[in-house]
């Protein structure tokens, strides 16, 4: 760790295999757990944790106050759990007095140029391509996959084991296990490919293409839609994960599909 050209504040705790390559500043208040790695030119500001093994690349800015008026100095955080990947010029800001925090969970990919906002919860195993840019309070469910220069507006809910396709704009919450792409933001299928990647059976990715039908193609509204699920489809977990996400959305659901030619 003893690297002449960084600048290491006395009171970071930074634990003592930790490498820190040349031109990096770490702030005060800031704890970096065993095995990690910081590239040069590296800034990370006070209010950082950061877990084990995590690799941070050149120009990266870790915990960077809110860029939000309203923010009024108060004592936030950003806490990076283990083996999260940053690529280069990611920025990531720490929470406002909302939550008091903004969380990276383990095993995390944000590739180059993607911004983290404020107060936003990335679940374990996401992937963010490519200037991604997540607005505030923003929630990533575990296993979702961003595709690259997607913008995502504040408050939206990103649903487990879901893929949103490069270029998209998301306004809307993006329910578990779906695809969604097109302008605006829509149902486009079941992430059959992932979910199969990742164990889940034919018979519960069926289950979910089932509920889907029900929710995107068959002209309901949602919430006929949902009283038809509860009454005629089989209890599972994956069916009442996709029932809760519904009855917590603030946002309200993407678009269905839709047949009409893009022009």
């Amino acid at each position: 760790m003893n690297q002449p050209l960084a600048y290491v504040n006395p009171q970071a705790k930074v634990a003592a295999n930790v490498v820190i390559e040349p031109f990096v500043s770490i702030d005060k208040n800031v704890i970096i757990e065993e095995g990690t790695w910081i590239g040069s030119n590296v800034t990370i500001m006070e209010g950082a944790r950061i877990g084990k093994n995590c690799k941070i690349f050149p120009g990266a800015v870790i915990s960077a106050i809110p860029q939000d008026l309203k923010f009024a100095g108060e004592d936030t955080i950003v806490k990076i759990g283990n083996n999260v990947i940053i690529r280069e010029f990611v920025t990531i800001n720490r929470g406002t007095k909302a939550s008091y925090e903004t969380v990276i969970g383990d095993n995390t990919l944000l590739m180059a140029y993607v911004h983290v906002a404020h107060d936003c919860v990335i679940g374990n195993n996401v992937i963010l391509a490519n200037a991604v840019m997540l607005a505030g309070h923003i929630i990533v469910d575990d296993w979702a996959i961003i595709g690259g220069m997607v913008p995502v507006h504040q408050f939206c809910h990103i649903g487990a084991h879901s893929i949103i396709a490069g270029g998209s704009g998301v306004g809307k919450d993006v329910p578990p296990y779906t695809k969604a792409a097109r302008d605006p933001l829509s149902y486009v299928g079941v992430n059959s490919i992932g979910l199969r990647r990742r164990g889940f059976t034919p018979e519960v990715i069926n289950k979910i293409q089932e509920i889907y039908r029900i929710i995107f193609l068959k002209n309901f509204n949602v919430s006929q839609a949902v009283e038809i699920i509860e009454a005629r489809v089989e209890a599972t977990p994956e069916r009442d994960e996709i029932l809760s996400f519904i009855a917590n959305s603030s946002r309200g659901l993407m678009k269905g599909y839709s047949k009409i030619r893009e022009k």
